[in-house]
């Protein structure tokens, strides 16, 4: 199986833009930290995290994205499992959410955007953020408007968690790793 430095390599290699590479750290560190409380693997969970959007960049489109990517993670010798889950954060393929891997990346992709977003408008970033001032972010419809709010309560209810608990995990893993994401 490929290490995390070889999953870094590759999407260092696919990924070239600051903000989609932030994105990829976001959603490997909120991953990791839920691998950590739900008894996953941790660097299995960050691989998925940060490898989700591999094709991204040059393969937006919904007939390639993530498609291309797995596809590449397959010959490349990355687990199915990693593989599946990736396939399973894009609704639109129908890819049945199946393990907690898998559960877990669709939870948190949506979600780390979203914390992202708040963080920006927040003086002190991800420093002191709460549930609470997320939730009310959530609220505002115009706020972040391309963020789905249902695949964020959809993401909970598969995992079996409340919304809260899902929102408090993804801010403190974000917060483990705040300088890595930009929020010095």
């Amino acid at each position: 199986m490929p290490t995390y430095d070889d999953a870094l390599a590759l999407f260092h290699e696919w990924t070239e833009t600051d903000s989609l590479r932030r994105h990829g750290y976001a959603v490997e560190v909120a991953m990791a930290e839920m691998a950590r409380r739900r008894g996953g693997d941790v660097e299995a969970w960050r691989m998925a995290g940060l490898l989700h959007d591999l094709d991204y960049e040059k393969h937006p489109s919904l007939d390639e994205h993530p498609t291309v990517g797995v596809a590449e993670l397959e010959r490349l010798g990355y687990p199915e499992e990693i593989r599946t889950a990736i396939l399973g954060h894009a609704p639109y393929l129908g890819v049945p959410r199946e393990t907690d891997l898998a559960k877990a990346l669709f939870a948190v992709d949506e979600l780390a955007g979203f914390v992202t977003a708040v963080a920006h408008v927040r003086p002190t970033g991800l420093d002191g953020m709460t549930v609470n001032s997320v939730k009310k972010k959530l609220k505002d419809k115009r706020f972040a408007a391309a963020v789905s709010r249902e695949d964020i309560q959809q993401g909970a209810e598969e995992l079996g968690l409340d919304l809260g608990e899902l929102i408090q995990i993804v801010i403190d893993g974000m917060a483990k790793e705040a300088s890595r994401l930009g929020f010095a």
